[in-house]
């Protein structure tokens, strides 16, 4: 018996083994929730900010800056005067500049924390305020581009604020949420801050729309008042959500009938206003989407085809149109594989496809062009070489006497001497120089001949002197020495 004390069967030692993986799940699952737990903890305490709120202090303060007059007013002109200078000069630095001094944030502020808190008298006042500022701001950059000599130049600083898209948006939306996180910080004091983050979607639009408004240019106008209508209303918007979040107290009234239609007018006011920005947001993203595929398709499928010459192209998203333009002849093979490869972005898979070739540019003749130029610049260079050794012989010949005020040929000379004196068998000319003392030096004029041998001495002697007498008047000289070789 005590042989079988320790002896279990199979079945007792399967189940002491399910035993233990139970154990070990168990095991397991309970470090696995205490994980989780650390790092939702963790993560609570990293991105909760509502232990941080001032709620009474934010209401304030953002009330305290939605009147706009006085120096709020002339801050606002002087922003907006700088801002429009950044733009007309294209300087990014200028533009920064502007937005560190703008008093832009009040009265959009106080639209989101009023439509959040049911306060309809502070809503009038940030609406009216508003009007002021933009009536403000439109009038100053409309007088600067209107008489600035130097205004009408479209830089562009200029053309990237009168088309908005979806970075746009994002930029006011999230500029929005960084404000009203940092405005709603227990003791906060960076107001520049909070005014840099409003700027940047405000200031730059306002002074485009005076610019518009300045030359007549209406596209320009509408343009960028759209993409300030879009920032002002996302700003708006994410301090509604932000102060929703935190749980701002609603402003009651005395009146419970006028609590709730304080509460109705204030929900439709917010609902009226997200239908705009909410379809334009759809409409931004989906241009947005055709761009990038457009944009796609031109680099992968026709920059990297060697064989294709891409002049330019244009997309018309409103007509589901893309516009290809190429130099040189485009095959129906070609045409035909773009045709079948646009299918495959999806964004602009159903897009109508126009492709134009420049027949007078096809590869073929530009490469025949090409060689016929190549030729007639070697011809040219054969005759322009031929012309420098001519040139180079004539320079050979030329003499120069009298000190450089004529010149005359060795040629023509010879040859003109060879006919008047027939006998000549040989002829020469030269400068040399002399001096008797070894102080002054003489240019000597030299003149070689060899006569025929059949001449006797006394007839050589008398056609020298007469050559002697020639060259003296040919070559302009008072002394020739002829020398007989």
């Amino acid at each position: 018996m005590e042989e079988n004390k320790f002896n279990f069967s199979e079945e007792e030692v399967q189940a002491k083994k399910n035993q233990n993986v139970e154990e070990s799940k168990k095991a397991v699952k309970k470090d696995a929730e205490g994980l989780f737990k650390s790092i939702y903890v963790f993560f609570k305490e990293l991105l909760d900010f509502r232990d941080d709120t001032d709620r009474d202090a934010t209401i304030e303060a953002i009330k305290a800056d939605i009147p706009f007059k006085g120096a709020t007013a002339w801050i606002l002109i002087c922003s907006i005067f700088v801002a429009s200078i950044g733009l007309n000069a294209d300087s990014t630095a200028v533009v920064i500049g502007a937005m560190l001094i703008s008093p832009l944030m009040g009265p959009i502020l106080g639209i989101g924390m009023s439509i959040a808190i049911n306060d309809i008298d502070t809503l009038r006042k940030s609406l009216i305020n508003l009007a002021t500022m933009l009536v403000l701001s439109l009038l100053t950059a409309f007088l600067f581009f209107k008489f600035f000599p130097l205004g009408n130049q479209e830089t562009s600083e200029l053309l990237g604020r009168v088309k908005p898209d979806i970075r746009d948006v994002l930029i006011a939306f999230f500029g929005g949420l960084a404000l009203i996180i940092a405005r709603t910080k227990r003791g906060t004091i960076a107001s520049v801050i909070f005014g840099v983050a409003i700027a940047t979607a405000l200031m730059p639009p306002l002074c485009t729309a005076g610019y518009g408004l300045a030359h007549g240019n209406w596209t320009y106008f509408l343009g960028a008042m759209n993409l300030f209508t879009i920032n002002t209303i996302f700003i708006a918007l994410a301090t509604f959500i932000v102060l929703k979040l935190l749980r701002f107290p609603m402003l009651k009234y005395a009146n419970s009938a006028k609590r709730r239609r304080t509460a109705r007018f204030a929900g439709l006011v917010a609902v009226v206003v997200m239908i705009y920005p909410t379809i334009t947001f759809l409409r931004v993203l989906k241009s947005s989407g055709f761009e990038n595929d457009y944009n796609n398709f031109i680099s992968n499928e026709i920059k990297l085809n060697q064989e294709l010459w891409f002049q330019n192209g244009t997309l018309n998203s409103d007509e589901k149109k893309i516009t290809l333009y190429f130099n040189g002849e485009i095959s129906e093979a070609t045409e035909s594989d773009l045709l079948n490869e646009i299918k495959g972005y999806d964004k602009i898979s159903d897009f109508k496809l126009e492709i134009f070739g420049n027949k007078n540019r096809s590869f073929d003749k530009i490469s025949d062009a090409y060689d016929r130029a190549i030729r007639d610049l070697d011809e040219k260079d054969h005759i322009i070489s031929g012309l420098r050794n001519e040139i180079e012989v004539l320079r050979e010949e030329l003499l120069l006497v009298n000190g450089g005020s004529s010149v005359i040929s060795f040629t023509n000379l010879s040859r003109d001497a060879k006919v008047r004196f027939n006998d000549l068998t040989y002829f020469s000319y030269a400068k040399t120089l002399e001096s008797k003392d070894f102080i002054n030096t003489d240019t000597l004029q030299v003149a070689t001949v060899t006569w025929n041998e059949s001449l006797n001495d006394s007839l050589i002697v008398i056609k020298e002197k007469q050559l002697t007498d020639w060259l003296k008047e040919e070559l302009k000289a008072k002394r020739i020495i002829l020398k007989r070789n």
